[in-house]
């Protein structure tokens, strides 16, 4: 019953706070029970107040979720939703029928399902679990999507087609302490379940879990691929894995922040070489750059057991770098230390903080591996420093940031003679330049520098791929196909690798090859927003025009964020305005397009992807007037992406598109 107050002063004063404090508990129980009040007006004005009834019953939940679903997303956003979907429509969703379970919600990464039986219940997860298995035997390990399952039996309250309760509370919880691939019941399923299947379940014992009252019994469930026997042996523990995330610039100046970025990728670069560590890669890491996050939820959303973070102070000629060890599981504290040194110390400052994530966890290096974490590609501070923003400029290959690039890089080789990626950073902008804007740098040159590079460093990815370009810009095929291949064996992981292959066999009609090139660099780069936009034509030529679609989309909604991280930058919405256009949004693909004249008018690139969009709005004068200015202007590579882009096909049958490929046809047979 409510709680009155008369007007009676005395009765007014009996504990006001009292008065509130009922108020909130009765609005925090309609919140939480979802209980309406139903007000039904009587003739004579007054009011009755009453409760609607509250359904309740005993329930078998499930609860089912992806580990390391953010990574997962980060490296291959439309290849994981549809292997996703995948399982879901071929095994999970008809396995959740089979034993009578009903779906109650589905959030990006996971589902809630309720049983009327908790042995149909833990049946299906044990299925599911088993199924997932084989599916992903001959799925590389960092792209298997693995589920922690959850189940406990308790009671629901139902609201409708959702369910409410502690009885949902702990079994999702419950999944947040099952292992990858494993499931984690509650003692109350356990005791339910009996003899009833042949399980082994072992005691994890009382597990306090996040806003529920009392601690849980839970059990890990042993599933084997048969009917399951008690296990003698423990199962060989899966290599330590760990994420280095960026180290933040505590410098005075914010201009900095390209030498912490650096300092960052080299330590993942050095760990990446140890056999017996999986390192999360740098791309992945860079996605929580500037954002304040929990750092076991990292380790949970990225799936490693560690994580390293750090800072970096540089003032003068000293640099003090704070470094921290974290257990992904606990939170824990493993390793941490702070080096307050002389400028020139950085490289072994880097050397040591690796050593002491190798030592943390007990990881015995190979011979090979010491001699390549002990191998530094220079000494010298100040041409490391130049070095590294070149790298920053060349990010985001627009003319102007090339040849900002390319200076950069010469005088990082000026000031250290033996500096062999500085080399290759000099070579691979002087291919870009050629290619793409026309720049007069001779073969014999972009190719004498590669080699320079390889020379000092033969393992260095980026010298290959400027020899792959630079043969391809020359007429050598297949001399430039052996060299993407040599930079992809060198370093698999390398993403402008892909993307520099994927965009010659695509100005060679190869779009067989360039398709899963294209998708490679997206799952190696999760803020790549050109590949998802240039994956877009080729899959249309390929007649596969849902996943075209699903990766245009992707690329708009990435170009968006690049846009609004770096407005100065014109490349986001070049490429985006001919996919908007494709994709029927008109207006926008018109302001995209404006936006993008407005920043840089006179670059080729952005005159040809203006030529692109007003041929997929088919204003087809407007289209041919852009392509008038880009043929004068152009690089080699572009003169032969036209022959193959899509975007502009309803030109093709117009004498003008001829004409014009006779022109550019003569222009580069005498170039």
């Amino acid at each position: 019953p409510a709680l009155s107050f008369g007007e009676d002063a005395s009765k007014g004063r009996i504990n006001i706070a009292l008065h509130h404090y009922l108020r909130k508990c009765k609005i925090a129980l309609q919140h939480a029970f979802r209980i309406e009040t139903s007000i039904n007006m009587l003739g004579d004005g007054r009011s009755q107040r009453g409760f609607v009834r509250v359904e309740r019953r005993l329930s078998a939940i499930m609860a089912a979720d992806v580990v390391g679903y953010s990574r997962l997303m980060g490296g291959n956003e439309v290849g994981t939703l549809t292997a996703l979907k995948a399982h879901r429509a071929e095994m999970i969703d008809p396995c959740i029928g089979k034993f009578q379970g009903r779906i109650v919600k589905l959030t990006g990464d996971g589902m809630l399902v309720e049983f009327p039986s908790v042995v149909s219940a833990v049946e299906c997860a044990c299925a599911v679990q088993r199924d997932m298995r084989a599916r992903n035997v001959d799925i590389p390990e960092d792209r298997r999507i693995e589920f922690r399952i959850g189940v406990n039996l308790g009671d629901v309250i139902v609201d409708e087609d959702d369910i409410f309760g502690d009885g949902v509370n702990v079994a999702s919880r419950l999944e947040g302490v099952a292992k990858p691939g494993g499931l984690a019941v509650s003692g109350a399923v356990r005791d339910n379940i009996g003899n009833k299947l042949d399980l082994v379940f072992e005691d994890m014992g009382d597990q306090s879990l996040k806003n529920i009252e009392f601690p849980v019994r839970a059990y890990n469930v042993v599933i084997a691929d048969g009917p399951a026997k008690p296990v003698a042996e423990p199962v060989e523990a899966d290599k330590p894995s760990i994420a280095v995330l960026p180290f933040n610039n505590m410098s005075d100046d914010p201009g900095q922040e390209f030498f912490s970025d650096g300092i960052t990728e080299d330590i993942i670069t050095d760990l990446s070489k140890v056999s017996g560590l999986f390192v999360v890669g740098r791309n992945t890491s860079f996605t929580y750059k500037g954002k304040a996050v929990q750092l076991q939820q990292v380790a949970a959303e990225l799936g490693v057991k560690f994580v390293l973070e750090g800072s970096v102070r540089k003032a003068g000629q000293r640099v003090r770098v704070n470094a921290q060890l974290i257990d992904g599981t606990s939170g824990g504290h493993l390793w941490a230390d702070r080096y307050d040194r002389d400028l020139t110390d950085i490289f072994a400052i880097q050397d040591e903080i690796t050593q002491a994530i190798v030592e943390q966890l007990k990881i015995k290096l190979l011979p090979k591996e010491k001699k390549a974490i002990a191998q530094v590609q220079t000494g010298n501070v100040e041409a490391y420093t130049y070095y590294l923003k070149g790298r920053q400029f060349f990010h985001n290959s627009t003319r102007v940031l090339l040849r900002l690039a390319r200076q950069m890089f010469a005088k990082a080789t000026e000031i250290d003679p033996l500096y062999a990626r500085a080399y290759a950073g000099i070579a691979i902008c002087d291919t870009r330049l050629v290619n793409w804007y026309r720049a007069e740098i001779p073969t014999d040159e972009i190719l004498a520098v590669a080699d320079k590079a390889l020379s000092l460093d033969p393992n260095i990815a980026e010298a290959h791929v400027a020899r792959g370009l630079a043969l391809g810009n020359d007429g050598h095929g297949e001399q430039a196909i052996a060299a993407f291949e040599r930079a992809l064996a060198t370093d698999p992981n390398n993403h402008d690798a892909h993307v520099a292959f994927a965009r010659y066999l695509v100005t060679h009609g190869d779009f067989q090859r360039a398709a899963p090139l294209f998708e490679q660099a997206i799952k190696l780069n999760p803020e790549d927003w050109q590949s998802p936009l240039l994956i877009d034509n080729v899959l249309l030529s390929l007649g596969r025009t849902k996943e075209a679609d699903d990766y245009a989309r992707l690329g708009i909604e990435r170009a968006e964020e690049e846009m609004r991280l770096r407005p100065e930058n014109s490349r986001p919405a070049q490429l985006g305005a001919p996919t908007l256009a494709r994709l029927g949004e008109r207006d926008k693909a018109l302001e995209w397009l404006e936006r993008t004249l407005f920043l840089d008018p006179d670059d080729p690139i952005v005159t040809y992807n203006a030529a692109c969009t007003y041929a997929l709005l088919h204003e087809s004068d407007l289209a041919f007037g852009a392509l008038e200015k880009w043929a004068s202007i152009t690089g080699s590579e572009q003169k032969m992406w036209i022959e193959s882009d899509s975007d502009i096909d309803s030109l093709r049958d117009d004498p003008r598109f001829a004409s014009l490929m006779a022109r550019l046809e003569s222009a580069r047979a005498t170039a």
